[in-house]
């Protein structure tokens, strides 16, 4: 029996740096022994099909593929669909509402309780706000993420350290879901 997992990447293609072609992400994914290899978009995130019951030791050969193809380091997470499913199914905002562009979801790669946020005065980022969840940190931006002091705020590195995050926007939040329950044509 297979899972389909989505294995988001973190920092990849971003100003030229850290440079990984989905065509060789995919690739390499399927050197791994993955099947029906898929990638979303240029900014690390690919599905794939995998015997494995273990999404951390997943990621974890995926990370030591990269460092040993590419030359440098970058941290992966690897969800399976119903997960990725729990957390749309889960958000605490109305996403119905929101364009894509205004709610967001940093994944973690373990749980991250609200001790680590209690230095941040969330009401000071009024409107703009953050729930944690599974794993996962949902935020909202009404004016987007280019725009949003509490965002920035998020991103120093003492808030999550040991911890590897990515995000991604509720629309590649949907989509990995989508692509995660359905499987390619051919």
């Amino acid at each position: 029996m297979t899972t389909t997992y989505a294995a988001l990447l973190r920092g990849i293609n971003v100003s030229g740096h850290k440079r990984v072609p989905m065509a060789d992400l995919r690739e390499l994914l399927a050197e791994l022994g993955h099947g029906e290899v898929r990638t979303y978009l240029q900014s690390g995130n690919a599905v794939f099909t995998s015997a494995s019951d273990d999404p951390d030791a997943l990621a974890a050969a995926l990370e030591r593929a990269i460092e040993k193809r590419f030359g440098f380091t970058v941290g992966a997470l690897v969800r399976d669909g119903a997960y990725l499913r729990a957390i749309v199914e889960n958000c605490p905002f109305p996403a119905a509402t929101l364009e894509g562009k205004q709610l967001h979801v940093t994944y973690f790669s373990e749980p991250v309780g609200p001790e680590r946020l209690s230095s941040l005065d969330a009401a000071g980022y009024l409107p703009e706000e953050f729930r944690l969840g599974d794993r996962a940190l949902y935020l909202y931006a009404p004016q987007g993420l280019g725009r949003s002091r509490l965002a920035e705020a998020l991103a120093r590195p003492a808030l999550f350290a040991g911890v590897t995050a990515t995000s991604r926007n509720w629309n590649t939040v949907t989509k990995l879901v989508e692509l995660t329950h359905a499987r390619p044509a051919g």
